[in-house]
């Protein structure tokens, strides 16, 4: 080759894509996406109570956080009901693998991962009890296809029930026992990162370990809230976005029954313990449709259907 002809082949000439990571992401990833409470349920990881439940007992419970010894059986029963209830709806259930048998809190999904509309967030759990239970998500989360856009490090912790979305502009963060300062400033910078206008600070409060124990979203701008646990701040800013509180009052059904915590299967739907009819009148007064069922002894954990439901995919929803 002559000095001329090399001359003429200079350089790879490779360019850059300037297409955004969320237009790739259904291509070279998949189809996972959450940016709301409600939108239309897709997908969702669910560990399924293991050996690690089996060693609770009526002497070791309260180290666990448990408020009581379960039984194993009748808590995966009612595991199996919820995971058949979503597939009833067409949500594809996929369930965390490898998990640890000496975790007996895993099942609860909620805390370990918060799904965004580019990829999951791997979290870190405060008690020593729970650490290491975000591996096996983290490891199940990679087999999938779904992107970790960030693993909560340094001295921060963050649990997934500790945030909640609004709309795709819109995110509560809570700080409190389970969640701290430097933990929700990492997920605020993701959030941002990807497109997040409004970030909902709020202190969680004494008596409540994550969001979902005093607030959860049944419809595109309607929040049930426990009143006397809502920052007025907060609040404000709510309401200033448009949406409507409904206000659940009943402490022995939100404590107890934890009539609080469900999951939207779209705008308006929601599966929810059973037993708590004061709240369940309650939400169909306000265009709610309820279905029950029995979770009593997965509540002897300390959690219920929200608690043991990550979310995957869920259908958009758009500010209004």
């Amino acid at each position: 080759m002559t000095l001329k002809n090399k001359i003429k082949v200079q350089g790879e000439r490779w360019f850059p894509s300037e297409q955004p990571f969320s237009d790739d992401m259904k291509e070279l990833w998949g189809d996972w996406y959450c940016d709301s409470e409600v939108g239309k349920l897709r997908a969702v990881l669910m560990h399924r109570p293991g050996l690690e439940i089996e060693g609770i007992t009526e002497d070791n419970f309260s180290q666990y956080r448990f408020r009581a010894a379960m039984n194993h059986e009748r808590a995966r029963q009612q595991q199996d009901q919820l995971a058949q209830i979503y597939q009833d709806h067409g949500v594809d259930v996929y369930y965390v693998q490898n998990q640890r048998v000496d975790r007996p809190n895993a099942m609860f999904m909620r805390d370990l991962m918060f799904m965004t509309p580019e990829g999951a967030i791997v979290c870190r759990p405060a008690i020593p009890a729970r650490r290491g239970e975000e591996r096996a998500v983290a490891a199940t989360l990679s087999a999938l296809g779904v992107p970790i856009i960030k693993t909560i490090n340094g001295d921060g912790y963050f649990e997934g029930a500790s945030a909640m979305w609004i709309n795709r502009e819109t995110v509560i963060i809570g700080t409190g026992s389970r969640t701290n300062e430097s933990g929700a400033r990492q997920v605020e910078n993701e959030l941002r990162n990807i497109g997040v206008k409004n970030i909902i600070r709020t202190e969680i409060p004494y008596g409540s370990i994550h969001l979902d124990g005093y607030m959860n979203m049944v419809d595109e701008n309607k929040l049930v809230i426990f009143p006397w646990h809502v920052g007025y701040d907060c609040a404000k800013q709510l309401l200033d976005l448009g949406v409507e509180l409904i206000e659940l009052t009943n402490i022995e059904e939100l404590k107890q029954g934890m009539s609080m915590n469900f999951v939207a299967l779209e705008p308006g739907k929601i599966v929810t313990p059973e037993g708590s009819p004061e709240t369940k009148l309650l939400l169909e007064d306000n265009g709610v449709n309820v279905i029950e069922l029995p979770m009593d002894e997965v509540m002897n954990g300390w959690g219920a259907i929200h608690c043991m439901t990550a979310f995957l995919n869920r259908d958009p929803v758009l500010p209004k």
